[in-house]
């Protein structure tokens, strides 16, 4: 299990941050939006290639315009 915005989610171990974008409905090319994976911001070049684990927590941030 790992925490998804500080959600706990279910069968997602061993899959890369853009598999697990994907099957959230998020176009991981998408722009405005940064992955943290245990606190650490991850390069949006290496999306395809990072796999989450059992008990890792990842934060997915939207940036948004506004004043």
């Amino acid at each position: 299990m790992i925490s998804l915005n500080g959600v706990p989610t279910d069968g997602r171990d061993g899959a890369t941050i853009a598999e697990l974008l994907t099957a959230l409905g998020v176009e991981p090319p998408g722009r405005g939006l940064a992955v943290a994976l245990n606190g650490e911001v991850v390069p949006r070049g290496v999306w395809d290639q990072r796999r989450v684990a059992d008990g890792d927590r990842i934060e997915a941030l939207t940036a948004i315009q506004g004043g």
